[in-house]
């Protein structure tokens, strides 16, 4: 028994042997040809070609971030003073009016009727005044006849004088110079007091409302300069200085409300746009500035491709960074990216770490100023 069972060990071990002889190399070739493969694939991928930019170190102002809210220096809508019917609209909507100018005429048919008849009201007055200033001068009539007279009279005079501003402000004129907007009225329309006739703005200058945090109220002072974006005209900035501020802090947010102005003679800025305002501080600091086309911005952080020499073959690394303030298209990078570094500045979407990449053109950060 003890034979047999030796005999079938002795032939298992031979059957293994024969098969690590046999399938052993094959294995190996198999192998060595998988890694051939490997390596033939990575060295037929071509460099992806992308635009690369320096990071470099710059002067900057320091800034107080915020948003804000364009407000007109006098903005309302025009409103009828009197009951009337419109019988003449002088204007047309979106025009530019200058103080005085009449926007619209209500019916003064019945109030002009009843002028006349005060006018003529008057004229008997004056009449009776002067015939008891006779008589009163050769003492037919006591002093209370003549004080009685006068002061019919200037109760006639009174009454015409107020029918007369009655009938003025029957045409209703513009307050101040500013451009209309969208008319609300028609011929025909009855107005009550209190009506909206067209909304009036001026446009010349303009202010700027927003609010900081109460930390940077030390550095808030009237006359400090401020700079303006809006997506309207993404490319310019619009400057002013700071005209007011509240001298308390907002119990319930903790800002501080302030008003930038800023003078707007091309009337490009209007009443009610969303406004990017930085403060500009007078103290200056160096950064690290890259262009924010470098930076891809997301939710659980911001990162960029840094291109790193290896072995002479230019390879990226993607590195988590924070960045700090923006002016313009330019983005301060706070950790991440040293000086000199170079890092992708156009064609991240292609690129994952360790690819392959040659420089195709190189974005110089002075020339996007």
């Amino acid at each position: 028994m003890r034979t047999l069972n030796r005999s079938v060990k002795i032939r298992l071990i031979m059957m293994l042997a024969v098969g690590l002889v046999v399938f052993t190399p094959i294995a190996a070739i198999k192998l060595n040809k998988h890694f051939k493969m490997l390596e033939a694939a990575s060295k037929s991928i071509p460099p992806v070609a992308v635009t690369a930019v320096k990071a470099i170190e710059a002067e900057w102002e320091t800034s107080m971030p915020s948003v804000g809210t364009m407000v007109a220096e006098q903005g309302i809508e025009v409103t009828a003073p009197l009951p009337g019917t419109t019988i003449k609209i002088h204007f047309e909507s979106g025009q530019s009016v200058q103080k005085g100018d009449p926007l619209i005429s209500q019916d003064v048919g019945v109030p002009e009727a009843e002028l006349s008849g005060l006018r003529a009201t008057l004229k008997l007055r004056e009449s009776q005044f002067r015939r008891s200033s006779k008589l009163f001068s050769t003492k037919q009539i006591p002093r209370s006849d003549l004080d009685d007279s006068a002061a019919l009279l200037e109760e006639a005079k009174a009454a015409v004088l107020a029918k007369s501003a009655f009938i003025t402000r029957k045409t209703v004129y513009a307050p101040f110079e500013g451009v209309l907007g969208i008319r609300m009225i028609d011929l025909g329309s009855y107005l009550n007091p209190g009506d909206p006739i067209v909304p009036l703005y001026t446009q010349d200058p303009i202010h700027v409302d927003y609010a900081l945090p109460e930390k940077f109220i030390s550095r808030i002072f009237s006359g400090l300069s401020v700079e303006v974006l809006v997506s309207a005209y993404p490319d310019r900035k619009f400057k002013g200085k700071i005209s007011a501020y509240d001298p308390v802090i907002d119990s319930d947010t903790r800002n501080v409300k302030i008003r930038a102005t800023i003078q707007n003679g091309e009337g490009l800025l209007r009443p009610g746009m969303f406004a990017e305002v930085s403060t500009i501080d007078d103290s200056k600091r160096n950064v690290i500035v890259l262009p924010d086309t470098a930076i891809t911005y997301s939710p659980y952080g911001n990162t960029l491709f840094i291109i790193k020499n290896n072995n002479q073959n230019l390879t990226v690394q993607k590195e988590q960074i924070q960045i700090g303030q923006t002016q313009g298209r330019y983005v301060e990078v706070l950790r991440g990216i040293e000086v000199g570094d170079m890092a992708v500045a156009v064609g991240q979407n292609k690129l994952r770490n360790g690819m392959l990449v040659s420089i195709a053109d190189m974005l110089s950060v002075a020339s996007e100023d």
